[in-house]
């Protein structure tokens, strides 16, 4: 069994992850803070990926990407950096359809605590920064390791987005879920079980220690 799309999996979700985690809490706290149709207008955009079906989304990032225009051709004129068909790409694709399962927790949890923590921090002479590094982000921990978590196991699963972005390049783009795909078509169905297992028991435990983290950290206030 080839190991090399596993090791590509697990490399993408975590530099997938540790972006969204620094791009993703400014961006929530910015979000969770008023209702502007503004906000309301790129909080759409940044949900699409939930309901959108990933084929339409990989079809409108492979136009984005492609070298011949727009964003790809500029960057491939300009920093001589092409995205389609590479890691590179396969990062920002991810960052783009994985950014729902960051935000939408941690946005939530900020806008459920109540605003008397904010201002009272700032009536101590805090900054916004200080506020919510110090006083909101220890207060919803729970939430911002279920967005790590989501954000983790989501781009472990992703198919279309990445079959159309990287297509199927072995030790460059080819991570699991495109190897379980092509392991079907050539009928070989041990690889793709073995591949498809390997998945579904990283994905149960990260979901289970989450269950059991929130779990623990509900009751903890009582004991």
């Amino acid at each position: 069994m080839d190991l090399s799309p596993i090791w590509l999996t697990l490399k993408l979700a975590a530099i997938t992850t540790l972006l969204l985690f620094l791009i993703g809490l400014p961006l929530a706290w910015w979000l969770s803070k008023g209702r502007s149709v503004f906000k309301i207008i790129i909080e759409a955009l940044l949900t699409m990926p939930l309901v959108l079906p990933p084929s339409v989304l990989g079809f409108y990032l492979l136009l984005a990407f492609s070298p011949q225009q727009g964003v790809g051709k500029w960057l491939q004129e300009v920093f001589d950096i092409q995205l389609v068909f590479s890691f590179k790409g396969l990062v920002l694709a991810s960052v783009i359809y994985s950014m729902p399962f960051m935000i939408g927790p941690i946005k939530s949890a900020l806008q459920q605590l109540p605003s008397s923590l904010a201002q009272a921090s700032y009536t101590l002479g805090k900054t916004q920064w200080q506020t919510f590094k110090s006083i909101l982000l220890p207060n919803i921990k729970p939430s911002v390791l279920t967005a790590l978590v989501l954000t983790f196991a989501h781009t472990l699963g992703e198919f279309g987005v990445v079959l159309m972005i990287g297509g199927n390049i072995p030790n460059v783009t080819r991570v699991a879920s495109i190897a379980v795909y092509d392991s079907v078509e050539r009928m070989d169905y041990a690889s793709a079980n073995a591949y498809s297992f390997i998945l579904f028991a990283l994905t149960f435990v990260m979901v289970v220690g989450v269950f059991i983290f929130n779990r623990y950290h509900a009751k903890s206030p009582l004991e």
